[in-house]
């Protein structure tokens, strides 16, 4: 299996724009229509895990017992974290400075380390209640990703991809890796309380999510030349964006689409901005229902704000269902366990997890046109991940299969372990019912 992974737009030459990929994909649709309708008053009155305080656990429902269960996610943690660093840990110490121990996630197969990883890192570790491995990846992504040079276009967010040295390979950010900072951040408040400086979680949550909707333009010079950037959300679209640099500021990703969190921020994010949170987790429930195929349930891994696919110039492929698009049903499933607010999305989940289980479940592969063409790739633990998370919003009984799927995984070991290895660890705990909104007393309404 070889991934070739998925944020090589900054660094690569542009390419002729494919439009044979624009050609073979559905026309968008508004969220509403007859394929996807809104949701009504009587279905969103559902309770969700977050107000219920009941988190499903799918591996019980599959006959799992909770001491195996516990045991399970602990060994992967042990091994992903704390295993031997040739072919199983993806988490290195890297010694300490002022602040604290220094700790990185490395992308073993690109020799990197990537906002995206470093984020996961950290939520997985406030979900465990490992507060010394949260502060050190903490740490370390202040010191190294962090920009905070008010001159420089990317001021306020962190470089999407650096070297195990600290020295940037690409100083812009991937929004993603800014909202789970974010919303790991708050939940460790929560959890561990606040301290003071770098260990003052909730005031450099709200710093962050503060410059990811209201910061400026600025253009100024990077190691790639002069560049100009904006803010990580489109205040108009209420999306967000592809990059915030302005040449592609008016895309999107749909894995980058993360409603659970946007409701976190609409409770305990600054007063001023919570209404548009609220909107915008709505604009992204649109955005699923409108973006996925009405047959596959697939999304593109690059998206336009309409919903239709993007063919990037220089990655036309990124208009197919590819490594970032595996994420999309794992966001609408997530969002749908916590907050209920949307059916559309057990129907999103239900299409999906039919598509794949007619592929074959030993042997469907992770690379397909929206429309279901297989296009290689292989059988990845990543995808067998996210596709378990769909259960939590799937209502068909083959739902438990892609869970038992994902049980019978092992840990990801080897070349490919950083992405497939990040996805495993998170599914383990949407799975298990361990995943939780940390949130205030009375901030879960």
């Amino acid at each position: 299996m070889t991934v070739h992974y998925h944020r090589i737009a900054a660094l690569a030459a542009p390419w002729l724009l494919c439009t044979m990929l624009a050609a073979c994909t559905p026309a968008p649709v508004t969220a509403g229509s007859a394929r996807a309708p809104a949701p009504s008053e009587d279905a969103t009155a559902a309770k969700g895990a977050v107000a219920s305080g009941q988190y499903p656990d799918l591996f019980a429902e599959a006959g799992y017992g909770r001491e195996e269960t516990e045991a399970k996610v602990e060994a992967a943690f042990q091994q992903l974290f704390h295993g031997n660093g040739t072919d199983q840990a993806v988490y290195y110490e890297a010694g300490s400075n002022a602040h604290g121990p220094l700790a990185y996630i490395h992308d073993v197969n690109s020799d990197d380390v990537r906002s995206e990883g470093m984020s996961y890192g950290m939520m997985i570790a406030v979900q465990l209640d490992r507060k010394a491995e949260f502060d050190a990846i903490w740490n370390w992504a202040m010191t190294h990703m962090y920009q905070d040079d008010p001159a420089h276009p990317a001021h306020g967010y962190f470089a999407w991809s650096v070297g195990t040295d600290g020295v940037a390979n690409d100083e812009m950010p991937a929004p993603d890796g800014e909202e789970y900072f974010i919303t790991a951040l708050y939940f460790a408040a929560q959890r561990w309380g606040d301290g003071e400086g770098l260990h003052d979680y909730s005031a450099q949550a709200t710093r962050l999510l503060t410059d990811v909707l209201h910061r400026e333009r600025i253009t100024g010079t990077t190691a790639r030349g002069e560049m100009t950037a904006v803010n990580l959300f489109d205040r108009e679209a209420k999306m967000v964006r592809f990059t915030p640099d302005v040449a592609n500021a008016a895309h999107t990703d749909a894995s980058y689409h993360l409603p659970a969190f946007y409701e976190i921020w609409a409770r305990v994010g600054p007063e001023a901005d919570r209404d548009f949170w609220r909107q915008a987790a709505q604009v992204s429930r649109d955005y699923f229902a409108t973006a996925s195929h009405p047959r596959t349930a697939l999304t593109p891994d690059y998206g336009n704000f309409d919903g239709s696919p993007w063919a990037a110039p220089w990655r036309p492929e990124s208009a197919d269902f590819r490594y970032d698009a595996w994420r999309s049903a794992m966001n609408w499933s997530v969002d749908w366990s916590w907050w209920a607010r949307d059916p559309r999305q057990i129907e999103l989940s239900n299409r999906l997890q039919a598509f794949f289980e007619a592929q074959g479940m030993d042997s469907y592969q992770s690379l397909y046109t929206l429309d279901g063409k297989p296009l290689g790739g292989g059988r990845t633990t990543g995808l067998i991940a996210t596709n378990a998370v769909a259960s939590l919003a799937a209502d068909d009984p083959r739902r438990l299969a892609f869970v038992r799927a994902l049980w019978e995984h092992p840990v990801p070991t080897g070349q490919h372990r950083y992405y497939d290895g990040m996805l495993y660890m998170m599914a383990l705990l949407h799975c298990s019912g361990d995943f939780r909104a940390w949130l205030p007393e009375g901030a879960d309404g």
